[in-house]
């Protein structure tokens, strides 16, 4: 029984009756972005592809943004054909002025933001041995640029009232490399900017959660592990991989979709400063 006496937030004893006259919301309801303005970073890339599908299948008005113009329009013309309300900016998140046009097209075409999935990422290191100017330009977009563009929506999403940011991290910032995949391979050891950019994306989203808390954005992240992709990745890097993974395969593209779409909703209300390892159970 809960005690109504106790609670003072006007919205939470209304839940409460609600919930007592048997009038919660239905799960198909919770699960549901109709009416929120989402934007995704990094729309057209392997995983951020699959996350817009997700979000456009949950009935938001979606807008993905990245300097890759060309490439989302294509990945919108898409989505549009589907009847999906999918929308294309440019924006720079290494560039500050950049990151603020894009903060004002979209107060200006959609009047405020409701959800920021933090998807995009730069990987111009190719190894350990890379310059270190590689790495800086890593930072550059991954780290300074990444905490810009976060802090610039998660203003647009605070004078709306409040809503979710979903970063998408890796299992490679809570792991180490596992050597062994990359064995009979000619893929070389992995590049260590992705390792720290992600594990401090990690860190970050519990550290924004606090800090964003009081203006009510909930901030998440979910850490996948390899998506699918034989075109590009060796018959015995997959082997070497799946033969670790309890589920017994790498993500597929609807992997992703379901968690991302869960931490932008109202299904994971109570859901604030965790993350999601989605690695197939690879490191239970």
């Amino acid at each position: 029984m809960y005690v109504l006496a106790a609670v003072t937030n006007t919205n939470v004893k209304k839940g409460i009756n609600a919930y007592r006259k048997g009038l919660a919301m239905n799960v198909k309801d919770l699960l549901s972005l109709k009416d929120k303005v989402v934007l995704i970073t990094g729309g057209e890339g392997r995983y951020g592809r699959c996350i817009l599908e997700g979000l456009l299948e949950a009935d938001a008005t979606a807008i993905t943004a990245s300097p890759f113009v060309d490439d989302a329009k294509k990945v919108a013309a898409a989505f549009k054909e589907k009847g999906y309300d999918v929308h294309v900016k440019y924006v720079d998140q290494a560039d500050h002025e950049s990151v603020l046009k894009l903060k004002d097209e979209i107060e200006k075409d959609f009047s405020g933001l409701d959800v920021f999935v933090n998807n995009a990422v730069a990987r111009p290191m190719k190894g350990y041995d890379a310059s270190m100017d590689q790495f800086a330009e890593s930072m550059r977009i991954n780290a300074t640029g990444m905490v810009d563009i976060t802090r610039e929506m998660a203003e647009l999403i605070a004078k709306r009232g409040g809503g979710s940011i979903v970063n998408i991290c890796s299992m490679m910032g809570m792991f180490g490399p596992d050597l062994s995949n990359y064995e009979g391979t000619d893929l070389g050891t992995p590049s260590p900017d992705y390792f720290f950019h992600k594990g401090g994306m990690f860190t970050l989203t519990r550290y924004l959660a606090r800090v964003l808390g009081d203006k009510k954005i909930r901030v998440n992240s979910v850490s996948p592990g390899g998506l699918l992709a034989p075109e590009i990745q060796p018959e015995r890097f997959l082997q070497n991989y799946t033969k670790k993974v309890p589920v017994g395969r790498m993500a597929l593209p609807d992997d992703i979709k379901g968690v991302v779409v869960f931490l932008a909703s109202q299904a994971s209300a109570y859901v604030d400063g965790e993350n999601i390892l989605m690695d197939g159970g690879m490191h239970c």
